[in-house]
């Protein structure tokens, strides 16, 4: 099976380096810039589940692409979708699988837009990884799981293939006949999580100190809520896990959108956020910390292109 993985990021280059690894045929869909990087460092991972090196990752830039692929995996950004789209148009064909591994669930829609909803997976992964200064892959817990499946849930022979791929390769790979459900389990988490330490500005511990962590809990039912509503409802068990993780005394978490508004880096607003938003409508009333989250997001983007444009103008 050819596998394309669109970007050698934090990542598509755990997943793609580990696919590597295990002697599959991957090539590396990357800009000119970070081509050339990983043509000096090579592809490196640093895991305390073990190490890596690949010295000449097999690489590709969206100019030289001429035939399609059986599978494409995608884990950029959600605010750099669009961009990677057109660059990863020439590999999809009529037969070829795009598994994508971004949070929520606006992604779809727009690949399916493009591409067909036949050509689609549902996917997510479990994962906290990083680039340092250099380009190395860091890879910070040990979590490094991997679910995909058709969205209708039937278990096809394609997904079969894949699973094949997949299978051997060090990090936990599993084909899923419930890939929207787990897929909505994981944004209600990554939403709740995200909106609540961006919001308060701290980890969990931290909240938790504050005497904030019912605000967590809202925060939770609010999204769980919202899930609900769209035909999939958290498990009894996602939840409570959840609410552990949510209130947990002197926890160090924070999600790594708000490490990100610490950087004054791009943030997921929109895809994470704003779009579970939309989905929970617009009731007087209705989702009221997920609100003052989403103006809080924005109001930090807007800051942030604001004060851009002033050094730009100042240069």
């Amino acid at each position: 099976m050819r596998i394309l993985v669109v970007g050698a990021g934090s990542i598509g280059g755990y997943f793609g380096g580990r696919l590597l690894e295990a002697g599959r045929d991957v090539t590396f869909l990357v800009r000119p810039r970070r081509a050339a990087e990983l043509g000096r460092t090579g592809l490196v991972i640093s895991s305390p589940l073990g190490d890596f090196v690949a010295p000449a990752p097999p690489t590709i830039t969206a100019d030289l692409l001429r035939q399609p692929y059986d599978l494409v995996l995608l884990s950029c950004k959600a605010y750099d979708l669009e961009g990677a789209i057109d660059a990863l148009a020439a590999a999809v064909g009529p037969q070829t699988a795009i598994l994508p591994l971004l949070n929520g669930m606006r992604h779809l829609d727009i690949l399916s837009a493009r591409f067909g909803g036949k050509s689609v997976l549902g996917g997510q992964c479990l994962i906290s990884t990083a680039l340092d200064g250099e380009g190395r892959v860091l890879h910070l817990n040990d979590a490094h799981g991997l679910s995909f499946g058709e969205r209708s849930g039937a278990r096809s022979p394609r997904v079969e293939a894949i699973a094949a791929a997949l299978s051997g390769a060090k990090f936990e790979a599993r084909a899923s006949q419930a890939i929207l459900q787990e897929m909505w389990e994981k944004w209600v988490f990554i939403a709740t999580g995200a909106g609540i330490t961006c919001l308060l500005r701290g980890s969990i511990g931290d909240l938790v100190a504050a005497g904030a962590a019912d605000l967590a809990r809202a925060l939770l039912d609010e999204c769980a809520g919202i899930a609900a509503a769209e035909g999939f409802a958290p498990s009894e068990a996602a939840r409570q896990r959840a609410a552990a993780v949510f209130t947990a005394a002197g926890s160090g978490l924070t999600a790594s959108m708000f490490r990100d508004i610490e950087r004054q880096a791009p943030i997921e607003a929109e895809h994470v956020i704003g779009d579970l938003l939309r989905r929970g409508g617009d009731r007087p009333g209705a989702n009221p910390l997920l609100r003052v989250i989403h103006a809080h997001l924005k109001t930090y983007e807007a800051r942030r292109v604001r004060e851009a444009a002033a050094k730009q103008k100042a240069a």
